[in-house]
């Protein structure tokens, strides 16, 4: 078996394993041939956040084991936080010089305990616009100049107004009366979090333009209505998370107040107004810094003092009077974008104010790796976010079921959580879709965006009977391996349903009540029913089994519980046999399953997966080798 110098996952040569918490000595091992005759080596350390503090060690010869040669050396990280660049230079007594790599370390903050609740639950994501209405609504007087769809099944608007401008002022009347009728419904399906797009007044329908932190937008209810929301919630046992907009406003707020409807003297009105320093202001009133560029969304002055003791500062600020009234946590939009210190004090306020609750923060790459703004940022060092939205995850589960290969979905993941703390790799919020995304079901069954085509098409598009069922097979398994990764497995409102469409507004349609596609409904609550009742899926650590081509398999295990998880992204079955002595019980999926002298014999069929609880090995003076 092949054996390399050096693996940074594997404990023999890297101890502990992935990112350590301040305060850790790690240990390195070098374990090259003897047959190359290297005499030394050097461990060269770069502390990034230390000012590129460089430290070498040099790394003795400690003995051999079998062929090898074992060099070791171990660093001392103290009160450090922050990542180090480390690599290493072998050399021979005749001056050869071989170098190993540059690898990362994350050295985090572990002074504070991480609730363990969102990582270990199923989130629902609520586009509440969109989810479920309890009556049509009069949008007079609402701030926005809004409309409002009659009907239910309605497209949503996509072209643009006489002006070119699309203003996303076209409202169902979603409201959170609709979603207390439909909370056993989310029971049902093993929902533990319940997490809303933004739902402070603002005049647009995705409301990610903020009018006004202080208020709950009229069409969904009122501040008492989102009171009674959670507490209903609470009782079935559920938690409640809220879209934390704090990188810009709206246009149309009464903080900028750029067309005047809000009585309060707006930034955009007056030079004197207390919320002009809110704003970046290029030439005051009319040019000012806006999110990507975007006049209706112009960005705050997150460092003006004034605004961050709005947001997070006092007892009555707008993270603590929330959580207050009933939530649970935050999810941060755009965390790239805010400072690294306004995301702590964020997280120091929510955790003031409920020792339990958590933030969460939008990243789309490998969060323990993130430049913004030419900062390394802090997201998962401690003290900052919780988890991250797991976009690197989503990409991969794409990648794998589209072709992309098992091996590539284990490097990607396996990068991931050995770069990210565990507080943070269990804690990340998994899903197939948002509403930043084209609804999975399309995505699979197209197999693209169909970006080449024109929106008018896109709008119109449905998929073919043969497209549907290639995607409702890819998404089962899709969604199996989601609900069996680890971190919160979160389902983006309908795709449960079997809802369809491209980008925004095509993957923000109505909930389809009255015609789901049953078929997939109850798949998703088998796969509520698996999470909730195996806690080795939702805190047991992973190993990979098996990842090439269409094949990949891994093992989650804790205390004693084991959970075989194995998926096939082809078109023809795939068979595997493991080192498994051992009864296997299929939990939910389909495959094939033989008990062989030579192990475990797994028949995977095409485009599916299977999850199985393993027993205890068999004792093999009574195992009968044809048992299946």
């Amino acid at each position: 078996m092949y054996q390399p110098t050096y693996d940074s996952r594997d404990i023999r040569y890297k101890s502990p394993y992935g990112a350590v918490p301040s305060g850790t000595a790690v240990t390195f091992t070098l374990r090259p041939p003897r047959a190359e005759g290297f005499s030394r080596a050097t461990l060269t350390a770069r502390f990034e956040s230390r000012d590129g503090q460089v430290v070498k060690l040099p790394m003795p010869w400690v003995g051999v084991e079998l062929d090898r040669d074992l060099f070791r050396a171990t660093l001392d990280t103290g009160d450090y936080v922050g990542l180090v660049w480390y690599s290493f230079v072998l050399e021979g007594i005749d001056g050869r010089k071989r170098e190993l790599g540059h690898h990362q370390l994350t050295v985090y903050d572990g002074a504070e305990a991480v609730p363990t609740w969102f990582g270990e639950g199923v989130t629902y994501q609520i586009f509440p616009d969109r989810f479920r209405r309890s009556r049509i609504p009069n949008p007079a007087g609402m701030v926005g100049g809004r409309t409002v769809h009659q009907s239910w099944e309605e497209m949503p608007e996509y072209r643009p107004d006489h002006k070119g401008e699309i203003r996303n002022r076209d409202f169902f009347g979603g409201d959170f009366k609709g979603v207390l009728e439909k909370l056993d419904y989310l029971k049902g399906l093993g929902v533990d979090t319940l997490y809303f797009n933004p739902i402070f007044e603002a005049a647009e329908n995705h409301r990610y333009g903020t009018a006004d932190y202080d208020r709950i937008d009229p069409m969904l209810g009122t501040n008492e209505d989102f009171t009674r929301l959670c507490d209903e919630a609470h009782k079935r046992g559920m938690r409640v998370m809220l879209d934390g907009v704090f990188n810009h406003t709206g246009y149309v707020s009464r903080y900028f107040n750029g067309d005047g409807f809000y009585p309060t003297v707006g930034a955009s009105q007056s030079w004197d107004s207390p919320y002009r320093p809110w704003f970046n202001f290029i030439e005051w009133p009319k040019k000012y810094e806006s999110w990507w560029g975007i006049y209706s969304l112009p960005a705050v002055n997150e460092g003006n003092p004034d605004y961050r003791n709005f947001i997070f500062g006092g007892a009555d600020s707008v993270v603590r009077r929330w959580l207050r009234a009933g939530a649970d946590g935050w999810r941060l939009d755009v965390a790239d974008e805010l400072p690294d210190d306004f995301v702590h004090g964020i997280h120091e306020a929510a955790r003031a104010e409920k020792p339990e609750a958590v933030v969460i923060g939008e990243v789309w790459e490998d969060g323990s790796t993130k430049i913004a703004y030419g900062v390394r940022r802090k997201h998962i060092l401690g003290g900052h976010c919780d988890g991250l939205m797991n976009y690197p995850l989503r990409n991969a589960i794409l990648s794998f079921f589209l072709g992309g290969g098992g091996e590539h979905f284990v490097e990607a993941m396996e990068t991931i959580q050995e770069n990210y703390p565990p507080f943070a790799f269990y804690s990340a919020m998994n899903s197939l879709g948002t509403h930043d995304t084209p609804r999975i079901l399309t995505l699979l069954g197209t197999g693209s965006e169909c970006r080449d085509q024109s929106r008018d098409w896109r709008a119109s598009f449905r998929l073919s009977p043969k497209q549907r069922r290639r995607g409702k097979d890819l998404l089962r398994a899709a969604s199996l391996l989601l609900f069996c990764f680890p971190g919160s497995p979160t389902v983006y409102y309908g795709d449960e349903a079997g809802m369809e469409g491209f980008e925004d507004p095509f993957n923000r349609q109505t909930y389809p009540w009255g015609h789901e596609d049953r078929e997939l409904l109850d798949w998703y609550r088998a796969l509520g029913g698996l999470r909730g009742s195996h806690p080795a899926l939702r805190r047991g650590s992973i190993r990979y089994l098996a990842g090439q081509g269409a094949l990949l398999i891994f093992l989650r295990e804790f205390e004693g519980e084991r959970i075989l998880c194995a998926f096939n992204a082809g078109e023809e079955p795939v068979e595997k046999t493991l080192e498994l002595w051992c009864p296997a019980r299929a939990l939910l999926g389909r495959a094939h399953v033989e008990h062989r002298w030579e192990g475990l014999s797994l028949t995977v069929p095409p485009r599916s997966g299977v999850a199985l609880e393993l027993g205890e090995e068999f004792p093999w003076d009574e195992w009968d080798a044809t048992a299946d």
